[in-house]
């Protein structure tokens, strides 16, 4: 038997596209967004009494990793992107249906939109539901994950004093710690683990609506290079 599901809103989010993102939600607290609710769930109704809630599950669809056919095994990055597990033992953006999940700081409530961060969503991801976070039963004091059993290890984050500027100036600009979060996101070493990149190499993501540059000077470390409006 097939279902069909409707979003309840859309995620107006600071990652403007895949690269970059964390890999987990609440890993980058300066990542922010606004989710803006769809007609009927915009009249103030559907969010009564969230304003009581400090963090909600948002399930949404990976709208840009859809298949036809679902996977079965995939290659966490996790284990370094060349290893394969059952797909029901990783958090991998391929999914049978496209659904994820993650638990999300509610900062805000208007009776149309939901202002959140600790953010791991791409700008217009459809959102399929949210739900309170519920302290004494979603948090388990002795759950276990032996594939990801701590949160991945941070690497140095180091700026060229003219990026620093340049990105303290955009921060003002848009009113958001952009700063913050550049070195959140960067710090988790956002490229493949396979990867060994030489210092000439450059890597770039679009955070809001600037270009951040950086490269690998050397091992465990990053340098950003350059923050420009596209």
């Amino acid at each position: 038997m097939n279902h069909q599901v409707s979003p309840i809103g859309y995620l107006r989010s600071c990652f403007k596209e895949k690269f970059a993102i964390p890999r987990q939600p609440q890993l980058a607290p300066a990542a922010r967004g606004v989710l803006e609710l769809c007609a009927p769930f915009d009249n103030g109704d559907a969010v009564q009494g969230l304003e009581q809630v400090s963090h909600v599950w948002l399930l949404f669809l990976f709208h840009q990793a859809l298949e036809d056919t679902p996977r079965l095994k995939v290659r966490p990055p996790r284990l370094g992107g060349n290893r394969a597990i059952g797909v029901f033992a990783t958090r991998a953006t391929h999914r049978p249906n496209g659904i994820g999940q993650s638990v999300v700081k509610l900062d805000k409530v208007d009776k149309d939109r939901l202002w959140l961060s600790g953010i791991d969503l791409l700008d217009g991801t459809p959102v399929l539901d949210v739900k309170p976070y519920v302290p004494y039963a979603d948090n388990v004091p002795d759950a276990l994950n032996h594939i990801a059993a701590d949160a991945p290890p941070q690497i140095d984050v180091l700026w060229q004093e003219s990026a620093l500027d340049s990105a303290r100036r955009h921060a003002l600009r848009l009113g958001e710690p952009l700063v913050e979060l550049i070195e959140q996101c960067l710090a988790q070493d956002p490229r493949p683990a396979y990867q060994q990149p030489t210092p000439e190499r450059r890597y770039g993501a679009r955070l809001w609506d600037v270009d951040v540059q950086w490269h690998y000077p050397q091992p465990g470390c990053i340098q950003v290079l350059d923050i420009t409006l596209p």
